[in-house]
Protein backbone atom coordinates (compact mmCIF):
# COMPACT_ATOMS: atom_id res chain seq x y z
CA UNK A 1 0.00 0.00 0.00
CA UNK A 2 1.19 3.40 -1.02
CA UNK A 3 2.22 5.65 1.47
CA UNK A 4 0.45 9.46 1.72
CA UNK A 5 3.05 10.75 0.62
CA UNK A 6 3.97 8.40 -2.29
CA UNK A 7 -0.04 9.30 -2.83
CA UNK A 8 0.79 13.02 -2.99
CA UNK A 9 3.59 12.84 -5.28
CA UNK A 10 1.70 10.55 -7.68
CA UNK A 11 -1.82 11.76 -7.86
CA UNK A 12 -1.87 15.31 -6.52
CA UNK A 13 -0.66 18.24 -8.71
CA UNK A 14 2.92 19.92 -7.63
CA UNK A 15 3.55 23.48 -8.58
CA UNK A 16 7.09 22.94 -7.69
CA UNK A 17 9.99 19.92 -7.90
CA UNK A 18 10.66 20.59 -4.26
CA UNK A 19 7.51 20.53 -1.87
CA UNK A 20 7.88 20.95 1.83
CA UNK A 21 6.66 17.80 1.94
CA UNK A 22 5.83 17.89 5.44
CA UNK A 23 2.95 15.76 6.75
CA UNK A 24 0.58 17.09 9.20
CA UNK A 25 -1.83 15.32 11.19
CA UNK A 26 -2.79 18.04 14.00
CA UNK A 27 -2.36 21.78 14.56
CA UNK A 28 -3.71 23.98 17.76
CA UNK A 29 -2.20 27.59 18.35
CA UNK A 30 0.27 28.33 16.75
CA UNK A 31 1.84 24.60 16.29
CA UNK A 32 1.39 22.10 13.76
CA UNK A 33 2.42 18.62 14.58
CA UNK A 34 3.91 15.91 12.10
CA UNK A 35 3.31 12.14 11.67
CA UNK A 36 5.84 11.28 14.10
CA UNK A 37 5.63 13.32 16.75
CA UNK A 38 7.19 16.72 14.92
CA UNK A 39 6.51 19.35 16.15
CA UNK A 40 6.54 22.91 14.19
CA UNK A 41 6.42 26.09 15.60
CA UNK A 42 4.54 28.16 12.96
CA UNK A 43 5.65 31.60 11.97
CA UNK A 44 3.61 32.32 8.59
CA UNK A 45 0.34 31.38 9.45
CA UNK A 46 0.01 29.46 6.49
CA UNK A 47 0.76 32.58 4.50
CA UNK A 48 -1.19 35.09 6.50
CA UNK A 49 -4.11 33.05 6.53
CA UNK A 50 -4.07 31.36 11.02
CA UNK A 51 -4.21 35.13 12.45
CA UNK A 52 -5.71 33.72 15.09
CA UNK A 53 -3.84 30.43 15.14
CA UNK A 54 -4.59 27.39 13.85
CA UNK A 55 -8.51 25.56 15.30
CA UNK A 56 -9.36 28.49 17.66
CA UNK A 57 -12.15 27.15 20.10
CA UNK A 58 -13.81 30.19 19.32
CA UNK A 59 -14.32 29.57 15.84
CA UNK A 60 -14.21 25.98 15.89
CA UNK A 61 -17.15 26.40 17.65
CA UNK A 62 -18.97 28.69 15.56
CA UNK A 63 -18.06 26.00 12.46
CA UNK A 64 -19.68 23.25 14.61
CA UNK A 65 -22.66 25.64 15.15
CA UNK A 66 -22.83 25.83 11.49
CA UNK A 67 -23.28 22.40 10.45
CA UNK A 68 -25.45 21.70 12.69
CA UNK A 69 -28.11 24.27 10.33
CA UNK A 70 -27.17 24.28 6.45
CA UNK A 71 -24.40 23.93 4.43
CA UNK A 72 -24.74 25.40 0.66
CA UNK A 73 -28.34 26.10 0.03
CA UNK A 74 -28.39 28.34 -3.15
CA UNK A 75 -26.18 30.62 -5.43
CA UNK A 76 -24.65 33.84 -3.73
CA UNK A 77 -26.85 36.66 -3.39
CA UNK A 78 -30.44 34.58 -3.81
CA UNK A 79 -31.19 33.46 -0.08
CA UNK A 80 -30.83 35.64 3.02
CA UNK A 81 -28.67 33.76 5.12
CA UNK A 82 -27.89 34.41 8.61
CA UNK A 83 -24.05 33.80 8.61
CA UNK A 84 -23.39 35.95 5.39
CA UNK A 85 -25.58 38.64 7.22
CA UNK A 86 -24.43 38.72 9.93
CA UNK A 87 -20.64 39.02 8.43
CA UNK A 88 -21.41 41.79 6.10
CA UNK A 89 -22.92 44.03 9.08
CA UNK A 90 -19.66 43.22 10.89
CA UNK A 91 -17.27 44.13 8.25
CA UNK A 92 -19.34 47.56 7.85
CA UNK A 93 -18.52 48.52 11.31
CA UNK A 94 -14.86 48.11 11.00
CA UNK A 95 -14.89 50.37 7.87
CA UNK A 96 -15.62 53.78 6.73
CA UNK A 97 -19.31 54.60 5.92
CA UNK A 98 -18.35 54.51 2.06
CA UNK A 99 -16.97 50.87 2.44
CA UNK A 100 -20.70 49.29 3.87
CA UNK A 101 -21.54 46.61 0.88
CA UNK A 102 -19.83 43.44 0.99
CA UNK A 103 -19.53 40.80 -1.86
CA UNK A 104 -18.44 37.25 -0.54
CA UNK A 105 -16.12 35.18 -2.82
CA UNK A 106 -13.93 32.00 -2.24
CA UNK A 107 -10.73 33.88 -2.55
CA UNK A 108 -8.15 36.83 -2.65
CA UNK A 109 -7.79 35.88 -6.38
CA UNK A 110 -11.66 35.76 -6.83
CA UNK A 111 -11.59 39.01 -4.52
CA UNK A 112 -9.40 40.99 -7.26
CA UNK A 113 -11.58 39.67 -10.33
CA UNK A 114 -14.53 41.03 -8.93
CA UNK A 115 -13.15 43.88 -7.70
CA UNK A 116 -11.49 44.26 -11.57
CA UNK A 117 -14.62 44.06 -13.39
CA UNK A 118 -16.73 46.29 -10.85
CA UNK A 119 -14.13 49.19 -10.80
CA UNK A 120 -14.67 49.04 -15.35
CA UNK A 121 -18.39 48.56 -14.98
CA UNK A 122 -18.60 51.60 -12.49
CA UNK A 123 -16.08 53.97 -14.54
CA UNK A 124 -16.81 52.74 -18.21
CA UNK A 125 -13.29 53.01 -18.52
CA UNK A 126 -10.79 49.87 -19.60
CA UNK A 127 -7.08 51.01 -17.86
CA UNK A 128 -5.91 49.18 -14.74
CA UNK A 129 -2.82 50.32 -13.03
CA UNK A 130 -0.97 48.15 -10.40
CA UNK A 131 2.72 47.86 -8.88
CA UNK A 132 5.69 46.24 -10.43
CA UNK A 133 6.26 43.74 -7.64
CA UNK A 134 2.48 43.59 -6.79
CA UNK A 135 0.94 39.99 -6.11
CA UNK A 136 -2.79 40.00 -6.11
CA UNK A 137 -3.22 36.25 -7.04
CA UNK A 138 -3.06 33.70 -9.67
CA UNK A 139 -6.26 33.33 -12.09
CA UNK A 140 -5.66 35.27 -15.31
CA UNK A 141 -7.02 38.52 -14.83
CA UNK A 142 -5.45 39.07 -10.87
CA UNK A 143 -2.38 37.55 -13.10
CA UNK A 144 -2.30 39.86 -15.24
CA UNK A 145 -2.26 42.43 -12.51
CA UNK A 146 0.96 40.83 -11.41
CA UNK A 147 4.33 43.08 -11.07
CA UNK A 148 6.40 40.31 -12.11
CA UNK A 149 7.72 39.48 -16.19
CA UNK A 150 9.31 35.86 -14.89
CA UNK A 151 5.47 34.83 -13.39
CA UNK A 152 3.78 35.91 -16.08
CA UNK A 153 5.35 34.98 -19.53
CA UNK A 154 5.09 31.75 -19.75
CA UNK A 155 0.40 32.66 -19.83
CA UNK A 156 0.73 35.68 -22.03
CA UNK A 157 -1.61 36.81 -23.82
CA UNK A 158 -3.10 38.10 -21.01
CA UNK A 159 -5.68 40.88 -20.16
CA UNK A 160 -5.40 44.28 -22.56
CA UNK A 161 -4.33 48.01 -21.06
CA UNK A 162 -2.96 46.98 -17.91
CA UNK A 163 -0.33 49.27 -16.66
CA UNK A 164 2.40 48.96 -13.99
CA UNK A 165 3.83 51.63 -12.29
CA UNK A 166 6.77 51.81 -9.42
CA UNK A 167 5.40 51.70 -5.99
CA UNK A 168 6.32 54.79 -3.76
CA UNK A 169 7.34 56.43 -6.71
CA UNK A 170 5.64 59.53 -6.42
CA UNK A 171 6.29 61.15 -9.86
CA UNK A 172 4.50 57.98 -11.68
CA UNK A 173 1.54 59.09 -10.54
CA UNK A 174 1.42 61.14 -13.28
CA UNK A 175 0.40 57.82 -15.43
CA UNK A 176 -3.07 57.65 -13.47
CA UNK A 177 -5.50 59.04 -16.16
CA UNK A 178 -8.63 60.28 -16.93
CA UNK A 179 -8.84 57.16 -18.92
CA UNK A 180 -7.67 54.87 -15.70
CA UNK A 181 -10.52 52.94 -14.52
CA UNK A 182 -8.77 52.10 -11.42
CA UNK A 183 -4.79 51.70 -9.22
CA UNK A 184 -5.07 48.64 -7.60
CA UNK A 185 -2.30 48.62 -4.79
CA UNK A 186 -1.09 46.75 -1.89
CA UNK A 187 -1.53 48.22 1.26
CA UNK A 188 1.69 46.79 2.28
CA UNK A 189 3.32 44.70 -0.80
CA UNK A 190 3.33 41.20 0.56
CA UNK A 191 5.64 38.84 -1.87
CA UNK A 192 7.75 41.89 -2.45
CA UNK A 193 8.90 41.68 0.45
CA UNK A 194 7.15 44.26 3.11
CA UNK A 195 7.52 47.43 1.56
CA UNK A 196 5.65 49.92 3.33
CA UNK A 197 4.22 53.10 2.05
CA UNK A 198 6.54 56.06 2.45
CA UNK A 199 5.27 59.00 4.02
CA UNK A 200 2.11 60.59 2.28
CA UNK A 201 2.56 58.24 -0.71
CA UNK A 202 -0.86 56.63 -0.38
CA UNK A 203 -2.38 60.18 0.66
CA UNK A 204 -0.80 61.43 -2.31
CA UNK A 205 -2.40 58.48 -5.06
CA UNK A 206 -5.43 58.87 -3.56
CA UNK A 207 -5.73 62.91 -4.52
CA UNK A 208 -4.74 61.59 -7.68
CA UNK A 209 -7.75 59.33 -8.31
CA UNK A 210 -9.86 62.09 -6.94
CA UNK A 211 -7.91 64.34 -9.52
CA UNK A 212 -8.86 61.93 -12.10
CA UNK A 213 -12.45 60.39 -11.33
CA UNK A 214 -10.08 57.21 -10.70
CA UNK A 215 -11.16 54.56 -8.81
CA UNK A 216 -8.49 53.17 -5.86
CA UNK A 217 -8.75 49.44 -4.78
CA UNK A 218 -6.02 48.57 -2.09
CA UNK A 219 -5.47 45.10 -1.67
CA UNK A 220 -5.72 43.65 2.08
CA UNK A 221 -5.84 40.50 1.35
CA UNK A 222 -2.23 39.98 3.18
CA UNK A 223 -2.43 42.75 5.68
CA UNK A 224 -5.61 42.56 6.12
CA UNK A 225 -7.73 41.15 9.94
CA UNK A 226 -5.14 42.57 12.34
CA UNK A 227 -1.82 41.53 10.42
CA UNK A 228 -0.31 44.97 10.73
CA UNK A 229 -1.92 46.15 14.36
CA UNK A 230 -4.82 47.89 13.09
CA UNK A 231 -7.87 46.00 11.62
CA UNK A 232 -7.31 47.27 8.50
CA UNK A 233 -3.47 48.61 7.40
CA UNK A 234 -4.76 51.27 5.93
CA UNK A 235 -5.69 53.03 8.72
CA UNK A 236 -2.23 53.55 9.34
CA UNK A 237 -2.34 55.67 6.29
CA UNK A 238 -4.88 58.23 6.46
CA UNK A 239 -6.75 56.96 3.62
CA UNK A 240 -9.58 55.41 2.26
CA UNK A 241 -10.02 53.26 -0.80
CA UNK A 242 -13.29 53.16 -3.31
CA UNK A 243 -12.60 49.34 -3.52
CA UNK A 244 -11.39 46.84 -0.50
CA UNK A 245 -10.22 42.93 -0.77
CA UNK A 246 -9.68 40.67 1.59
CA UNK A 247 -9.14 37.28 2.20
CA UNK A 248 -6.53 34.83 3.96
CA UNK A 249 -6.82 35.88 7.89
CA UNK A 250 -10.37 36.85 7.46
CA UNK A 251 -11.96 32.75 7.40
CA UNK A 252 -9.73 31.92 10.53
CA UNK A 253 -8.68 28.84 8.61
CA UNK A 254 -11.79 28.46 6.28
CA UNK A 255 -11.64 29.88 2.64
CA UNK A 256 -13.32 32.84 2.63
CA UNK A 257 -12.66 36.52 0.33
CA UNK A 258 -14.47 39.58 -0.38
CA UNK A 259 -14.58 42.87 -2.18
CA UNK A 260 -16.32 45.78 -0.12
CA UNK A 261 -17.24 49.28 -1.55
CA UNK A 262 -20.12 51.63 -1.43
CA UNK A 263 -24.07 51.03 -2.31
CA UNK A 264 -23.51 53.07 -5.54
CA UNK A 265 -20.62 51.64 -7.00
CA UNK A 266 -21.66 47.96 -5.81
CA UNK A 267 -25.04 48.06 -7.03
CA UNK A 268 -23.56 48.84 -10.68
CA UNK A 269 -23.43 44.56 -11.09
CA UNK A 270 -27.15 44.81 -10.63
CA UNK A 271 -27.80 45.35 -14.45
CA UNK A 272 -27.00 45.68 -18.00
CA UNK A 273 -26.12 42.89 -17.74
CA UNK A 274 -28.49 41.52 -14.66
CA UNK A 275 -26.21 39.14 -12.67
CA UNK A 276 -22.97 40.92 -13.53
CA UNK A 277 -21.13 38.91 -10.66
CA UNK A 278 -21.87 35.37 -9.93
CA UNK A 279 -20.77 32.69 -8.00
CA UNK A 280 -22.33 29.47 -6.32
CA UNK A 281 -20.04 29.04 -3.59
CA UNK A 282 -19.13 32.23 -2.82
CA UNK A 283 -20.20 33.09 1.49
CA UNK A 284 -20.11 29.72 2.18
CA UNK A 285 -22.10 29.81 5.06
CA UNK A 286 -19.58 27.52 7.33
CA UNK A 287 -16.89 29.84 6.23
CA UNK A 288 -18.89 33.27 6.89
CA UNK A 289 -19.49 31.94 10.44
CA UNK A 290 -16.16 31.43 10.34
CA UNK A 291 -15.27 34.47 9.49
CA UNK A 292 -17.39 36.53 11.86
CA UNK A 293 -15.97 34.07 14.66
CA UNK A 294 -12.52 35.36 13.59
CA UNK A 295 -13.29 38.91 13.57
CA UNK A 296 -14.49 38.16 17.07
CA UNK A 297 -11.84 36.61 18.50
CA UNK A 298 -9.69 39.65 16.96
CA UNK A 299 -11.69 42.56 18.78
CA UNK A 300 -12.57 39.86 22.13
CA UNK A 301 -9.33 38.70 22.79
CA UNK A 302 -7.77 42.81 21.90
CA UNK A 303 -4.76 40.83 19.80
CA UNK A 304 -4.42 43.89 17.89
CA UNK A 305 -2.77 45.51 21.34
CA UNK A 306 0.11 43.22 21.10
CA UNK A 307 1.29 43.00 17.81
CA UNK A 308 3.68 46.54 17.67
CA UNK A 309 5.66 44.50 21.35
CA UNK A 310 5.71 41.62 19.35
CA UNK A 311 6.95 42.79 16.27
CA UNK A 312 9.38 44.74 17.94
CA UNK A 313 10.64 41.54 20.08
CA UNK A 314 11.13 39.87 16.93
CA UNK A 315 13.49 42.17 15.92
CA UNK A 316 15.35 42.77 19.06
CA UNK A 317 15.86 38.72 19.09
CA UNK A 318 16.50 38.72 15.58
CA UNK A 319 20.42 40.24 15.44
CA UNK A 320 22.60 38.64 13.42
CA UNK A 321 25.23 39.56 11.25
CA UNK A 322 23.68 37.27 8.61
CA UNK A 323 20.53 39.04 9.11
CA UNK A 324 21.16 42.59 6.94
CA UNK A 325 17.44 44.39 7.55
CA UNK A 326 14.38 44.00 8.84
CA UNK A 327 11.49 45.22 7.58
CA UNK A 328 7.62 45.02 9.17
CA UNK A 329 4.49 46.53 9.21
CA UNK A 330 3.22 44.80 12.39
CA UNK A 331 3.67 41.38 11.96
CA UNK A 332 4.33 41.20 8.29
CA UNK A 333 7.76 40.85 8.28
CA UNK A 334 11.17 39.94 6.30
CA UNK A 335 14.28 39.47 7.55
CA UNK A 336 16.49 39.93 5.10
CA UNK A 337 20.05 38.37 4.01
CA UNK A 338 22.72 38.12 1.60
CA UNK A 339 21.33 35.80 -0.88
CA UNK A 340 18.72 32.90 -1.62
CA UNK A 341 21.66 30.75 -1.61
CA UNK A 342 22.17 31.67 2.20
CA UNK A 343 18.58 31.85 3.10
CA UNK A 344 17.28 28.79 1.43
CA UNK A 345 19.26 26.77 3.70
CA UNK A 346 18.65 28.37 6.60
CA UNK A 347 14.80 28.20 6.40
CA UNK A 348 15.24 24.47 5.39
CA UNK A 349 17.29 23.84 8.70
CA UNK A 350 14.52 25.99 11.20
CA UNK A 351 12.38 23.45 9.40
CA UNK A 352 14.37 20.46 10.72
CA UNK A 353 14.97 22.24 14.10
CA UNK A 354 11.05 22.84 14.63
CA UNK A 355 10.57 26.40 12.93
CA UNK A 356 8.35 26.86 9.92
CA UNK A 357 9.56 30.17 7.70
CA UNK A 358 9.09 30.88 4.11
CA UNK A 359 10.71 33.18 1.54
CA UNK A 360 8.90 35.67 -0.55
CA UNK A 361 7.84 35.01 -3.94
CA UNK A 362 9.30 38.90 -5.67
CA UNK A 363 11.93 38.90 -2.74
CA UNK A 364 14.16 35.76 -2.42
CA UNK A 365 16.68 36.78 -0.06
CA UNK A 366 14.38 37.53 2.83
CA UNK A 367 12.92 35.33 5.22
CA UNK A 368 9.08 35.62 5.79
CA UNK A 369 7.95 36.02 9.21
CA UNK A 370 3.92 36.16 10.02
CA UNK A 371 3.25 34.42 13.08
CA UNK A 372 -0.67 33.71 14.42
CA UNK A 373 -1.48 37.63 16.27
CA UNK A 374 -1.89 35.21 19.50
CA UNK A 375 2.31 33.68 19.55
CA UNK A 376 3.47 34.48 23.19
CA UNK A 377 6.80 36.60 24.01
CA UNK A 378 7.49 32.94 25.01
CA UNK A 379 7.25 31.29 21.58
CA UNK A 380 8.72 34.03 20.06
CA UNK A 381 12.35 34.22 21.50
CA UNK A 382 12.07 30.23 21.36
CA UNK A 383 11.39 30.57 17.42
CA UNK A 384 14.34 33.45 17.44
CA UNK A 385 16.65 31.36 19.06
CA UNK A 386 16.01 28.70 16.52
CA UNK A 387 16.46 30.50 13.73
CA UNK A 388 19.82 31.94 14.82
CA UNK A 389 21.02 29.02 15.46
CA UNK A 390 20.19 27.50 12.65
CA UNK A 391 21.79 30.87 10.95
CA UNK A 392 24.97 29.47 12.51
CA UNK A 393 24.80 25.77 11.84
CA UNK A 394 24.55 27.31 8.27
CA UNK A 395 27.39 29.40 8.06
CA UNK A 396 29.49 27.53 10.31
Amino acid sequence: MLTPRQLFLKHQAQTTDFPLLLEIEKAEGVHMFGANGEKYLDLISGIGVSNVGHRHPHVIKAIQEQLDKYLHLMVYGEFVQSPQVKLAEALSKTLPENLSISYFVNSGSEAVEGAMKLAKRFTGRTEIIACHNAYHGSTHGSLSLNGSENFKRAYRPLLPDINHIQFNSFEELEKITSRTAAIILETVQGEAGVRVPENGYLKAVRERCNQTGTLLILDEIQSGFGRTGTFWAFEQFDVIPDILTCAKGMGGGMPIGAFITSEAIMSTLKNNPILGHITTFGGHPVSCAASLATLEVIQRENLLAGVAAKAALFKAKLQHPAIKNIRNCGLMMAAEMESFDILKPVIDQAILDGVLTDWFLFCDNSMRIAPPLTITETEIEDACAIILNAINKIMA
